[in-house]
């Protein structure tokens, strides 16, 4: 384990902090992340000469679904996996210690929206339902556990129940978090329509192949009238990381303090951009102790100068450009 507890993460109070941390990190995984470590030797860099947190190296996402990214010789407590098209090879994430993800999502949540027991959690999920592995399934299943409302639960085709229960939750005026994949969603305001004024309605993205894929403010317009909405939140997240940055509306996301967000050039990946460019997304996640808390994602976004950030959309082929060069 790290020369640092684990709360140490969850404990950080400013970018000071969070970035003297980062370091710290990186020389921990360099040292016992052999995966990582080759993959640093290979770009000449290394805990010696790396000053800064931006020349850090960002290990590619795509590793996670060819090597085993962890930096300990544990057997995993759970590995999580990816969705992926048929043949197509998926992502899989070793988790040491599940205290860590459960820490991550739980003080992330906390963080934007205050304790998840002031909330009914209704999570509409049937992709993630319907497979084995899932990360956001996870968290949700705790999230509705940890809430202790009698109507928090999963909801797979039962649109009608679902419907029957925000309607009688709003009605109490009881704090409702709606979380569910875009195209059920969708499903569900073409077959009802509601009028909301405690409930958060938030989407973690993707049709999953069951729709035509649309923009985010067409997406995002079309659940706002079906739900009367003002504004339609959104989860960040993914099988790689152990954090999840979230947005109120308007596809503007922050980063719990353990978690940051930067851009990439998409010609050079190893320049880091400065704000308001579009550019690879790079994150660091502290809560990747164990794994890799420097990974460059195949997501197209920008920054802002209060470290919030917009994902604009994906690379268009499966390969980041650039990152054959760095192949190990």
């Amino acid at each position: 384990m790290a020369n640092f507890g684990v709360d140490t993460i969850f404990n950080i109070q400013n970018r000071k902090e969070f970035e003297s941390l980062a370091l710290k990190t990186f020389k921990f995984q360099y040292e016992h992340n052999t995966i990582y470590q080759t993959f640093c030797n290979h770009l000449n860099r290394s805990p010696k000469n790396v000053k800064g947190i931006i020349e850090i190296p960002f290990l590619p996402i795509q590793f996670f679904k060819s090597k085993q990214i962890v930096t300990a010789t544990e057997s995993p407590e759970i590995i999580f996996e990816s969705s992926g098209t048929t043949g197509s090879s998926t992502s899989k994430h070793y988790v040491l210690d599940l205290n860590i993800y459960e820490k991550s999502y739980l003080k992330g949540f906390q963080h934007f929206y205050g304790p998840i027991e002031d909330y009914c959690i209704l999570a509409l999920l049937p992709s993630y339902l319907e497979r084995q592995g899932s990360s956001l399934i996870y968290m949700a299943d705790d999230m509705i556990k940890k809430s202790k409302h009698p109507a928090s639960g999963f909801y797979l085709n039962n649109l009608k129940e679902l419907k029957t229960t925000i309607e009688k939750l709003e009605r109490s005026g009881t704090k409702t978090l709606l979380i569910g994949v875009s195209f059920a969603l969708l499903d569900l305001i073409e077959q009802y329509r509601f009028t909301l004024k405690h409930a958060i309605i938030m989407e973690t993205g993707g049709m999953k192949g069951r729709r035509k894929e649309i923009i985010r403010n067409e997406l995002h317009t079309i659940l706002k009238k079906g739900f009367g909405v003002n504004m339609i939140h959104s989860e960040y997240g993914m099988t790689e990381l152990l954090s999840q940055a979230y947005s109120k509306g308007d596809g503007v996301f922050q980063c719990p303090p353990w978690m940051s967000v930067f851009t990439r050039d998409t010609e050079n990946p190893l320049e880091i951009l400065g704000v308001e460019k579009t550019g690879g997304i790079n994150v660091i996640d502290l809560a990747n102790i164990n794994s890799c808390s420097f990974i460059a994602t195949q997501d197209l976004g920008k920054t802002y100068k209060d470290d919030s950030f917009e994902v604009l959309g994906r690379f268009d082929h499966s390969d980041i450009r650039g990152c054959n060069l760095m192949a190990i």
